[in-house]
């Protein structure tokens, strides 16, 4: 498993030394330079002290006197204050001074052939196997020559010793600086390890936000997003544990009922008696079971449920006969008539979520159907608006006073005796929810409910 700190440890470590590694060639190449100015300076200035020294206005046996003097005391390494302790650089600088074709002076290292035959500035020579920096001065009007050389190694040993003398203090404190960093890395991850044990402590069962209290900004966002996500498991928990408390209140009766009807069943003696409680049983399973599909219908269609919103364009005519077809074996058991009245030419595109006018029509057309007598019609009627349409559903049942037509919508609400789980409004109710619909409850013209149902054509709509 990767640690953050190691990783960021790693990454910071390889930034310092990217660093320090850029700026050593930095100051290496910046260093390099400046000692090939300063030894080259050093070069011309040496070479003119020695050319004003040779060319001295001195009578000439004087100017051969100081000339072998000097040459005695350069060949043997000492002078007449005593012996001289020689500095190993000694033999890596050497000069030579030339009258014309006679060498008039030179260093003890120094070859007695010419070092070059350049003239007057810098140029290289190769003498014992290493390269040599010349300078060379000739002296205006007069065959005097100077030539003063350098190995080219000391440069390089002074540019190497500065560079090194630059950096080791980096080097040297790199460990020191990656325990710091370590320390200084854990201490700044501290309010994560703190909230992973806040995490790893509490109890499954609480679902209660996470305390935020003096969190860094870096993890107000984790935490926010952990927080949000409780509250989603803390309302989806609420939403099964009210799906569970609904099915439990409106599946005790039904039940009752079956184990009666199956009791009745087992204890009839007259056969027809039997088919009777048979028939009932039948009938009853079967109110069961519709009641258990609308009560999954309407845990699906919480408001909580994310993906409101999320539909497709349809085409509304299409849809709807598709329904009422799925719902035709009803009406015919119940010998009732179902009527689809819509304007074919009509515009009927809307955007809806799959399956949405499935389940709007079983809801209100399968009420329709429960609630109306044998030989009942029921008409369903569309119409298309600029922005909307309109599904009015009518039967001829008993309708709902005035005065009770907001409490259909409750999740329980009974129209009477016999009337069945009253869950499909609400399914319808809350299904336009999700479309930003709207429901309408009114009289049919023949005397039983009149159900509307208002679709915007979009779902942003109103």
């Amino acid at each position: 498993m990767t640690s953050i700190r190691r990783r960021t440890l790693g990454v910071v470590l390889l930034v310092f030394g990217l660093s320090m590694l850029v700026i050593g060639l930095t100051s290496y190449r910046d260093a390099a330079h400046e000692v090939e100015e300063l030894f080259d300076a050093r070069l011309a200035q040496n070479a003119r002290l020695l050319e004003g020294l040779v060319g001295a206005p001195l009578p000439e046996d004087q100017r051969r006197e100081l000339l072998a003097s000097i040459g005695t005391a350069l060949q043997r390494g000492d002078d007449t204050l005593g012996p001289v302790v020689r500095h190993p650089y000694e033999s890596k600088l050497i000069f030579q001074a030339w009258g014309g074709e006679t060498l008039l002076l030179r260093s003890a290292e120094a070859p007695e052939a010419p070092l070059t035959t350049l003239r007057n500035g810098f140029g290289s020579a190769r003498l014992d196997d290493y390269e040599w920096r010349v300078f060379a001065l000739d002296a205006p009007g007069s065959p005097r020559r100077v030539l003063v050389a350098e190995r080219e190694d000391v440069r390089g040993e002074l540019v190497t010793a500065i560079a090194l003398r630059t950096l080791m203090p980096d080097l040297l404190g790199l460990p020191v600086l990656g325990l710091l960093l370590w320390w200084a890395i854990g201490w700044g991850l501290r309010p994560l390890s703190q909230l992973a044990e806040q995490i790893r402590s509490r109890d499954p069962q609480n679902l209660q936000p996470l305390i935020m209290h003096r969190l860094p900004r870096e993890l107000e966002t984790i935490a926010g997003a952990l927080n949000r996500l409780l509250e989603r498991i803390r309302t989806l928990r609420a939403r099964e544990q009210r799906f569970i408390a609904d099915a439990a209140h409106e599946l005790r009766t039904p039940l009752a009922v079956l184990d009666l009807h199956a009791q009745n069943a087992l204890a009839a003696d007259d056969p027809e008696d039997r088919r009777e409680a048979l028939d009932k049983l039948r009938g009853g399973v079967a109110r069961a079971t519709r009641m258990v599909s609308q009560l999954l219908t309407l845990a699906r269609l919480e408001p909580e449920q994310e993906g409101n919103g999320q539909g497709r364009e349809i085409a509304l005519l299409p849809e709807v006969r598709e329904a009422l077809a799925k719902l035709m074996p009803l009406a015919v058991e119940g010998r009732q008539e179902l009527q689809l009245e819509a304007d074919e030419a009509a515009d009927w595109r809307l955007e809806v979520e799959p399956g949405a006018i499935d389940t709007l029509l079983q809801n209100l057309v399968g009420n329709a159907l429960q609630h109306s007598p044998t030989g009942a019609l029921i008409r369903i009627v569309l119409t298309a608006e600029h922005d909307a349409v309109t599904i009015d559903v009518e039967d001829q049942g008993p309708g709902i006073p005035a005065n009770e037509r907001h409490q259909v919508l409750e999740r329980f609400h009974r129209g009477g005796p016999g009337a069945g789980a009253g869950l499909g409004l609400s399914i319808v109710d809350r299904l336009l929810q999700r479309h930003h619909g709207r429901l309408r409850l009114g009289d049919a013209p023949g005397g039983g409910l009149s159900v509307t149902a208002t679709l915007p054509r979009t779902q942003g709509g109103t």
